[in-house]
């Protein structure tokens, strides 16, 4: 345990934030799933719902600096080439 005040807050701050962070990747890892479990049926209107839900999720963790944007961009390629695929 830190003993300065400043270390202190610095643990409680950043244990919120991992908090955060884990919430929204969870979200995002969701998003895509149901995304992919849309396609699987062969629902193309449920696919866009999701599709598009899904790619405003990346967005957003891009936004939060917790995604890569080549990466948020190969999984919106990957999103985009699967529902065209159907």
């Amino acid at each position: 345990m830190p003993n300065i005040k400043s270390a202190k807050k610095r643990v409680i701050v950043t244990s919120v934030k991992n908090l955060q962070n884990r919430m929204i990747m969870s979200s995002l890892k969701t998003a895509i799933k149901k995304f992919d479990a849309a396609t699987a049926k062969g629902d193309k209107t449920a696919a866009a719902a999701e599709m598009k839900n899904a790619i405003a999720t990346i967005d957003k963790a891009v936004a939060k600096g917790l995604v890569h944007k080549n990466n948020a961009a190969h999984k919106k390629s990957r999103i985009a080439l699967a529902y065209n695929a159907m």
